[in-house]
This record gives structure tokens, C-alpha cells and sequence, in this order.
């Protein structure tokens, strides 16, 4: 099955030549491969370059171990180039495989007559190694698991009803293969357990492996819900009377976010214009992966919409962020009422800004007034939406909120 994977194409195209190292990262099985080695290469040829001008490997294949040796790798490159002067494109996927891969890519960098693209699914090779020694000199795609609108695009038929397999069985690519659900939810198990579970254990060399597996079940069962490893250590200890320091579990959550299984969403005051860095928020990447972590037992749709929303948020290049809206009253006793109200989003891109709230239902005008008073409290005018799950047209209040429906939103029919 040929998915287009136009949006991230597209990026690969408009970078094409431009001096930097293309780095493109994501979450294992997201679809990295198949962008560099299926949908770029046919677009190479296709302008005519000629295929011993591609140069491609794939790292984490078992003929190509030896690669991995710096030298016998930057040898292997030597020998593929063609003495005439012309373009060629080097495209390593899983370089941080490569021992050394930093001082390799500066040394293909040296080379003018490349053009080096490198994939990866772990971001230490990008928040710490690639960050610092190439700075200015690296540009980073990330891929991430198929949105609902090209989940859809495949699939089609009833919405409503290709809404529900997405929100469950995720959008990892390889999903779209399997015809019962039986199938999904195995492959799903199978994934999580043999590739990612074990692959932050091995990377990470971790001597408590139940210990991780039960972090990421309660991460898992409270996406949406502001936490901290403090928090996370005091439950186990309190409920379930295990003791796991609130530093090893910050490494814990720290590992899930370089295997970019999870994102965190910073908790930001809005009038006071900071952050705040007393808790968090994590997302996952995949609700598949999600589901298969809690063993498909955990399936509460308000909550999955809301995770939803941010990976679409992610996907179309905003930062997200979760906003906290203080104000301030007096009762009618003339005492001062102080609430701190939540904003779902903040998300910024550039100049501009969108506030943003996730509201499943809203069956009331009182819950309406509800979802709309911390948007009306940040004190200014940048763009504020509600995004429902009802199915509604577009609507804006004489205040300028926007009402949209989660479809509408997700498969781009209407402005936000």
C-alpha cells in the first residue's frame, strides 16, 4: 500500500540542495523508510537523476552492519561516487547506528558534491549530538505516524466509523494491512513488547524493566492529566507500595521522549507571560501504541480527542503548549476568590498564536460558557476555537470564539 506522505515529501523537495544535513526523525514504524527509500527515490528519478547517483543505506539491516564502522562506511561512499562532478545523495537511515556518526556526517559534509539526507528514531542523536556539532549546519523533518486525514484518505468509508479504528488501532502505517481487529491488536502487542519496549531497554541499559513498563502504564492511562516524576513516585509508593525514585523515573520519561514515543506539553501562564515548571503534560505519539501499553482495557474518547488534537497540532509545525489563565474575584462576603483556569492549547507558530480547547460534547449552554471562560480571560486578541466533537458547522460568537467540529479540523475542511 503507497501512501503519499505528500506533507513531508514535499519538505524533502524544498530542502533538496541547500547545503544542510536532512534529518529525519520520528518514532520507529512511523514511516521514515519508505519516505527516503520509496517516495523520494522515485522522485529523484523521475527529475532524471541517475540511480548510481543515490547512494542509500539502511543502517539497521544486517548486511549493512558492518557499515557501521566509520571508516568502512565513508570508504563505501568513496567508491559509489562517480567522477563527474555531478549531484549524488546520500541517504542513511538509523545513522546513529554508526559509531561515530557525528564525526562521519562532518566528514561527508567536506564534500560539496553531496547532498546528505539521515534518518533516525531516537533524538539524542538530535537534542545532544547533532544540536551542538551542527548548528546551523542541520534541518530536521519529523515524521510522524499518519494523521486521521491521510488515515482516511486510504481508507474512506464511514467516518464516524474510520474515527473509531484510528482513535484505536492508531495510525502507525503497517496498521493499514491488517483486516480484523484481532490482527491490529496483536500486531500492536507484538510491536510494542519485541521493538519499542525493548529497544529503550537495551538502548538505555535498564536493570528494572518492570519498573519502566509500569511508568509508561501510568503515563499510558493519564494522558491529558498534569503530572511530574515527584507525583508519579508518590503514587507508587503510597497505592501500590513500590518504591522508584522521582529521579529514576524522570530518566524513565526522558527515555520515552528520545524513543519520541511520548511528547510533553509544557504547562505556560498566559498573563504572566512563563512558564510554569511545576507539572506537565504528556502525549503519545500513536494512540495504537497507547492501547496496546494498557492492553486495549483504557479507551475514554474525551481524552484520546484530546491527544489527537495535539499530534494534528504537532504535525501542521505549531509548538504546543498548556495554558493556565489566573483571575481574580470577590465573593459576596467582599473576600477575594482567586480560580486558575485551563486553556488546552497554546499553540504558536511564529508570530502567530491560537488558543485552543478540547471539548467532547457540549450539550449546554452552560457547559459551553464553561469551555469558553478561560479563553475569554487571557486578556488579549489572538485567534480563540473550541473544537467539539459534535458534529457542527463553523460558528463565531459575537466575542470572536470559534466553534468547529473535530472532523472539520482534522480533515481541513474549515478555517480554524
Amino acid at each position: 500500500m503507497r501512501i503519499p506522505r505528500q506533507q513531508y515529501l514535499n519538505k524533502l523537495i524544498a530542502s533538496e540542495g541547500n547545503g544542510l544535513i536532512k534529518i529525519i526523525a520520528g518514532i520507529r514504524r512511523s514511516g521514515k523508510s519508505f519516505l527516503l527509500f520509496e517516495l523520494f527515490h522515485q522522485y529523484l528519478i523521475d527529475k532524471g537523476i541517475e540511480p548510481n547517483h543515490i547512494i542509500e543505506i539502511s543502517l539497521d539491516h544486517w548486511k549493512s552492519k558492518p557499515l557501521r564502522d566509520p571508516d568502512l562506511l565513508l570508504n563505501h561512499i568513496d567508491n559509489l561516487i562517480q567522477p563527474d562532478g555531478k549531484r549524488h545523495y546520500v541517504i542513511l537511515d538509523e545513522v546513529q547506528l554508526v559509531n561515530d556518526f557525528v564525526e562521519v556526517l562532518l566528514s561527508l559534509m567536506q564534500n560539496r558534491q553531496l547532498d546528505i539526507y539521515v534518518s533516525g528514531s531516537n533524538s539524542k542523536f538530535l537534542s545532544s549530538d547533532i544540536v551542538t556539532e551542527f548548528r546551523g549546519r542541520g534541518e530536521e523533518i519529523h515524521v510522524y505516524p499518519l494523521s486521521f486525514k491521510e488515515y482516511f484518505e486510504v481508507v474512506g468509508g464511514d467516518r464516524n466509523q474510520a474515527w473509531k479504528n484510528y482513535y484505536t488501532f492508531g495510525g502507525l502505517p503497517q496498521i493499514l494491512q491488517f483486516e480484523t481487529d484481532e490482527k491490529k491488536i496483536d500486531y500492536l502487542l507484538n510491536l510494542y513488547e519485541l521493538t519499542y519496549f525493548r529497544d529503550i531497554i537495551e538502548r538505555n541499559h535498564l536493570r528494572n524493566p518492570d519498573g519502566m513498563k509500569q511508568v509508561i502504564q501510568v503515563l499510558a492511562s493519564g494522558i491529558g492529566a498534569p503530572t511530574n516524576p515527584k507525583r508519579i513516585s508518590n503514587t507508587f509508593q503510597t497505592i501500590e507500595h513500590i518504591v522508584i525514585s522521582d529521579k529514576t523515573i524522570g530518566n524513565y520519561i526522558q527515555y520515552l521522549e528520545d524513543a519520541f514515543i511520548i511528547e510533553k506539553a509544557l504547562r505556560y501562564d498566559v498573563k504572566g507571560r512563563k512558564y510554569i515548571g511545576v507539572e506537565t503534560k504528556y502525549y503519545f505519539a500513536d494512540m495504537g501504541l497507547r492501547g496496546a501499553i494498557l492492553n486495549f482495557r483504557q479507551q475514554e474518547e474525551p481524552h484520546i480527542m484530546e491527544n489527537i488534537i495535539y499530534n494534528e497540532l504537532r504535525m501542521r509545525g505549531y509548538r504546543v503548549d498548556v495554558g493556565r489563565v489566573d483571575t481574580w474575584g470577590r465573593d459576596n462576603n467582599g473576600k477575594t476568590i482567586h480560580q486558575a483556569l485551563e486553556v488546552d492549547f497554546v499553540v504558536n507558530k511564529g508570530a502567530e498564536r491560537i488558543y485552543i480547547q478540547s471539548a467532547y460534547r457540549m450539550p449546554t449552554e452552560e457547559k459551553e460558557n464553561q469551555e469558553k471562560r478561560s479563553l475569554l480571560n487571557t486578556g488579549d486578541n489572538f485567534r480563540k476555537v473550541i473544537i467539539v466533537g459534535d458534529d457542527i458547522k463553523r460558528k463565531v460568537d459575537e466575542q470572536g470564539v470559534v466553534t468547529i467540529s473535530l472532523f472539520d479540523f482534522l480533515l481541513n475542511l474549515t478555517e480554524v
